[in-house]
């Protein structure tokens, strides 16, 4: 196909989840490896080190969407970084002695335990800025790419994954346990506002429908906090790559403690089935956007 400039397009054809996701990793990894470039000092190496060896899901969601929508993987490998960015800075932040105080992440050290605290503190500033250098380079529109960048901003800051986080944090200390309600709304912010946003790259920048994408997103966001908390409950350190257990020792209220295990369990099953429901009017060609759902709650770490 063509883009309206005449310009040949490649669409790639659907992957399954194991090697989608592995190549939106090597996507987004080979873009912010490029924008540093030429870079030296423990920032941009501390950086780098921050976006190495996660999932990808999130940048998965946006190729995957923007396939969905048939749109060349080059035009969005901009926003595919970006959204690793936003996810890896906050990582380095949380870890930090002040807020989660980790000192594993993905089963190596945590950056400011790798390097220091102010070290950490500088590689997500720059990993945040970055993110929206790379936005800027998505192949598209000036109005769906303003969107997109406003989107990103509203789904980072205190709309979204940082006032989640604030809420978080104050859940510690607060008198009284917080409702189910109060969780929901409260990681809706903190982890799915990234997630959704993820998966509304493809039809944003399509200009397209946006419905069922967004349910999928919502569902999918909630689905991977409350098997989170799952397995702080159920994982082995060794395998998860973090601490776990510290929801509990904490006395914070999580899905588990709200639901119960199986409770919990069955909640997010019922959310991976509305998320695959919601697909519909994609047909096959959803198929690994499925396949996405069912791993989020069947994930060992």
């Amino acid at each position: 196909m063509a883009d309206a400039g005449g310009k040949t397009l490649t669409v790639p054809q659907r992957r399954p989840l194991k090697d989608a996701l592995a190549y939106a990793g090597r996507v987004a990894e080979a873009r912010i490896g490029f924008a540093l470039s030429g870079l030296e000092g423990d920032v941009p190496e501390a950086m780098l080190y921050a976006v190495a060896g996660g999932k990808a899901l999130r940048a998965f969601l946006v190729l995957e969407t923007a396939r969905l929508h048939k749109i060349d993987p080059v035009a969005v490998a901009g926003a595919a970084a970006a959204i690793e960015c936003i996810h890896a800075y906050s990582l380095a932040h949380d870890d930090m002695p002040c807020m989660d105080d980790d000192a594993l992440r993905r089963g190596q050290p945590t950056v400011h335990k790798k390097w220091d605290e102010a070290t950490a503190v500088l590689a997500g500033d720059g990993l945040q800025a970055l993110a929206f250098e790379l936005l800027a380079q998505a192949e598209c529109p000036l109005r769906p790419k303003l969107n997109l960048v406003i989107t990103l901003a509203n789904a980072a800051g205190v709309r979204g994954m940082v006032g989640g986080q604030a809420a978080d944090m104050a859940a510690e200390t607060a008198k009284e346990p917080l409702s189910l309600d109060q969780i929901i709304a409260l990681q809706a912010g903190k982890t799915g506002a990234l997630i959704s946003w993820s998966a509304l790259v493809g039809p944003r920048m399509a200009e397209a429908e946006r419905e069922p994408l967004t349910t999928y997103g919502n569902a999918l966001g909630l689905a991977f906090q409350i098997a989170d908390d799952v397995l702080d409950v159920t994982g082995d350190a060794s395998v998860v790559g973090k601490a776990v257990g510290k929801d509990h020792a904490a006395g914070k209220a999580t899905f588990v403690s709200l639901l119960g295990l199986d409770g919990a369990k069955n909640r997010a099953a019922s959310l991976v089935e509305e998320a695959c429901d919601a697909l519909s009017p994609y047909g096959d060609d959803a198929e690994t956007l499925k396949e996405a759902a069912r791993f989020v709650i069947a994930r060992t770490h």
